[in-house]
């Protein structure tokens, strides 16, 4: 029997493919809107109007009853990011169960890369920060991958790169998030109440029966999940982890007849409420930091803290990502898809230092509110998500113009059924090696 060889970057399946095409959309308008909001709340930070800005963000709300007396910034990375980790549990569920990723040796790459992409920027980070202190507390800020930044900067400088590219980007930035989320949960909870966390279990474990029994009455799970959401936050444990875990719990394979399994049904409902509110939100809260002038912005840039972060997600990223990929190839014999170079996984890798979301969160998480750290911090951020942008979209546009042929190319090569050939090409080999 022939064993077909493995192929890194390889095209997933049509229904993969088409999946996919429909998530990226969500995501490229959810990276707009979250960009504007983040300009918003920086512009308004460092206005005459500041003060105003920061009386908002920590305006306070909540019953004090239940211990939920937050700050509407608290609201936003506590409340509101725990939707988009329930939608990145969705997303990651599906595609180790029934996405093209349920075979190990798709999965290899992309994971390996995600754990290469926060690998070495930590270790970069945390060798100019070995002196120690308080800076030394955010060895995981440059760790992260922004899926809805990358996704809408791909968008704008490759509409003609290959579609398997943007799948590894999207399974790395969502394989990103979980190991940032399981960081988030050892390494950031400062004190743990072991009675709400136990309590927490038992909302959740409702929750997993009625979903399992395909319940979708909103009267049932929302109180259920808000209840779980709760006790996650009064754990000490950061609140997020309650959406990743609700996420985890909603079953994927469709019934018999069924249509659309339940996990589709409820991205399919969520997924416009994180890319377009809840993001976007906390994006605005998160992203107003008081540079102090050009004078101050300078000053920023000679602190450990910015140059640790700046420098991982620069150069960390790219050099972990690319290299895990590269061992993966070497030590399984796995080789490169025959429409792709390496300079792909290179620029591809540079765009995954576009960190914003998660890195901003664990930017908080780290060093607090109101303390300069933090404050470098969000500068580091954002200039380092910047800059990785810029030079990913020198190296993209330039591969952008090969592919721009091959994918004319592509959109004539299709019959009446609608599928490209090379989908249906892909699908007759793999049948044809299987057999």
């Amino acid at each position: 029997m022939h064993q077909q060889k493995t192929r890194l970057f390889s095209r997933g399946s049509w229904p993969e493919a088409t999946r996919i095409s429909d998530l990226l959309r969500l995501e490229t308008v959810g990276g707009v809107i979250m960009l504007a909001a983040a300009a918003i709340g920086l512009i308004w930070a460092n206005s005459p109007w500041a003060s105003v800005y920061e009386t908002l963000r920590s305006v306070e709300i909540g019953p004090e009853s239940l211990h939920l007396r937050l700050s509407l910034a608290e609201w936003a990375s506590d409340g509101l990011l725990a939707i988009f980790f329930f939608v990145a549990g969705l997303e990651l569920k599906r595609e180790f169960v029934a996405g093209d990723l349920r075979d190990p040796r798709r999965a290899a790459v992309p994971v390996a890369a995600a754990f290469g992409g926060v690998a070495v920027p930590a270790l970069i980070y945390t060798g100019i920060n070995l002196g120690g202190g308080p800076a030394l507390a955010g060895w995981a800020i440059p760790t992260a991958t922004d899926i809805a930044f990358a996704l809408a900067v791909l968008a704008v400088i490759g509409r003609c790169l290959p579609s398997a590219l943007r799948t590894f980007l999207l399974t790395l930035a969502v394989v990103d998030d979980l190991i940032a989320i399981v960081i988030i949960a050892l390494f950031y909870t400062d004190h743990l109440s072991v009675l709400p966390l136990a309590l927490m279990f038992v909302p959740l474990a409702l929750f997993t029966v009625l979903v399992q029994r395909r319940v979708r009455s909103w009267w049932l799970l929302i109180p259920l999940a808000v209840a779980t959401w709760a006790l996650m936050h009064a754990s000490g444990v950061h609140a997020t982890v309650a959406g990743v875990l609700l996420g985890f719990a909603v079953p994927v394979i469709r019934r018999c007849g069924e249509g659309p399994g339940l996990a589709e049904i409820f991205q399919h409902h969520w997924q416009p409420l994180s890319t377009g509110v809840a993001v976007p939100v906390f994006a605005f809260f998160a992203a107003g930091v008081s540079i102090g002038g050009l004078s101050g912005f300078v000053s920023s840039l000679t602190d450990s803290v910015t140059l640790g972060i700046v420098l991982g997600l620069l150069v960390g990223k790219p050099i972990g990502i690319t290299a895990a990929t590269y061992l993966v190839a070497r030590f399984t014999k796995a080789e490169l898809d025959d429409d792709l170079a390496w300079i792909d996984a290179v620029g591809l890798s540079v765009l995954a230092g576009i960190g914003f979301t998660v890195a901003l969160l664990v930017s908080e998480l780290s060093f607090g509110e109101g303390s300069s750290e933090y404050s470098n911090a969000k500068v580091a951020v954002l200039l380092g998500s910047v800059l990785s942008a810029l030079v990913a979209t020198v190296i993209l546009r330039m591969r952008n113009r090969v592919y721009r042929r091959i994918h004319e190319e592509e959109n004539r090569d299709a019959d009446n059924d609608g599928i490209p050939d090379v989908h249906q090409e892909t699908t007759q080999n793999s049948r044809a090696t299987n057999e």
